[in-house]
């Protein structure tokens, strides 16, 4: 038998995880590192922050994936950069040699250098982050529940919540944060829920730039009717923890900015040896290898695919990272058979669509159906059931599949949502 090869593989997201069950099917040896022991969904962490969904719902032992694959294993590592020279990834515990590496780090949140958002806001790309935020906002209802009657101003900082950006993540939070406020609408008897207000900021002129205009002004028209404010064209430019300044002046007295206005690769990938566009993601060629690099990959998130008529990179979207996945394992066999990167195949993206939840019974959807020889378009009860089939099946796990699936019938029929708990310190 020849030599297995060693693949290692950085990040054990939807790319990274794909790429590693399709390698460990053939005669190499695979290291899949990151720095958490878990696989995360990030497309549902919005739930964990509005507490319908708890921590193993939607976090799967990277492990666990793996439990009959001898030729996988997983370290548990952070990564800091990639002497290509050498042929060694770096890590806070200490070198890995590779025949073969693939850059599937994911990407983290973009405050695009405004630094007093990033020190007061709540990103949301991390289950850390998802679970303090959820704290956060139960906590800001005991807060307000108890203010002084007479100290409006600080009243209405507790009560006012904000969410900037308009893709998917800002959307889906906006519509699960009113149905969380519904259900404390029956709980904090003190309250005047006419003082609470959410805003849902975008800095272009429409959101969920993915799906059509007709899609995007229904998304709109059903947040407006939830009682959400949408304001489009508005950017925000600071920060401080208590008011939100925005670009024409106006200043929102808030205590939560919830920030999900972009994303950017990881801080190491800059130091992996390829180069780096303005979100620091690794330019790739058309097979995926880094620029510059015989046996380096990268895909998902921390990649910029942009080749041919391409107006713009690929999106930092699940869909592509597991397609990339596919090809990259195609293309690294065919290196280990004998062939030279410029034999190597080259990656073609099928869009698969796109879809967003904005509430109970209410998504959109918009999709090639190749099948069938149309586009399919819809939105109201139908996406909604379709958004919700299409996560259960992506979900890693049967626990996962069951209790979510459960929670969700649940609360369309109750709205009950018991990870309603603070775990940060009480003040």
């Amino acid at each position: 038998m020849a030599e297995q090869k060693h693949v290692v593989i950085v990040g054990a997201g939807f790319g990274g995880v794909c790429l590693a069950k399709e390698l460990a099917k053939e005669n190499v040896r695979i290291t899949l590192v990151d720095r958490h022991n878990y696989h995360l969904f990030q497309p549902l962490l919005y739930q964990v922050a509005t507490a319908v969904l708890a921590v193993p719902e939607i976090a799967y032992p990277t492990r666990a994936f793996f439990k009959h694959n001898k030729n996988v294993e997983f370290q548990l590592a952070s990564a800091e950069g990639v002497d290509q020279e050498r042929k060694v990834l770096l890590t806070n515990h200490g070198e890995i040699a590779y025949d073969y590496l693939v850059l599937a780090a994911g990407a983290t949140t973009n405050f695009f250098g405004n630094e007093s958002v990033a020190q007061n806001s709540y990103p949301m790309k991390s289950l850390q982050e998802a679970i303090a935020l959820r704290s956060h906002l139960v906590h800001e209802f005991e807060r307000a529940a108890r203010v002084n009657e007479t100290d409006d101003d600080e009243r209405q900082r507790h009560l006012n919540f904000v969410i900037v950006g308009g893709g998917a993540t800002g959307i889906e939070m906006a519509g699960a944060l009113m149905e969380l406020i519904d259900i404390f609408k029956k709980e904090f008897h003190t309250i005047d829920f006419s003082e609470v207000h959410v805003t849902l900021l975008e800095a272009m002129g429409s959101v969920l730039p993915m799906v059509p205009p007709d899609l995007q002004q229904h998304t709109i028209d059903v947040l407006r009717k939830k009682g959400v404010d949408v304001r489009l064209n508005t950017a925000v430019t600071a920060y401080d923890g208590n008011d939100l300044v925005l670009k024409d002046g106006e200043i929102i007295p808030t205590k939560t900015v919830i920030w999900a206005a972009g994303v950017r690769a990881q801080d190491f990938i800059k130091d992996c040896g390829g180069e780096v566009d303005r979100a620091g993601r690794v330019i790739v060629e058309e097979n995926l290898l880094v620029k510059g690099s015989d046996r380096v990959f990268a895909i998902g998130d921390c990649a910029n695919f942009q080749h041919g008529d391409m107006p713009r990179p690929l999106p930092t979207v699940a869909p592509v990272a597991t397609q990339e996945a596919m090809q990259v394992k195609k293309n690294i066999m065919a290196l280990i058979a004998g062939k030279t990167p410029d034999q190597l195949e080259k990656f073609v993206y099928h869009d698969l669509g796109a879809m967003a939840t904005i509430g109970k019974g209410e998504a959109v959807m918009n999709g090639p159906m190749p099948v069938l020889g149309f586009n399919l378009k819809a939105s109201g009860f139908f996406a909604w059931f379709a958004w919700m089939l299409v996560h259960l099946v992506r979900l890693a796990g049967k626990y996962a599949d069951f209790t979510v699936s459960v929670k969700w019938i649940w609360n369309f029929f109750f709205g009950t949502r018991l990870a309603r708990i603070i775990h940060s310190k009480l003040e």
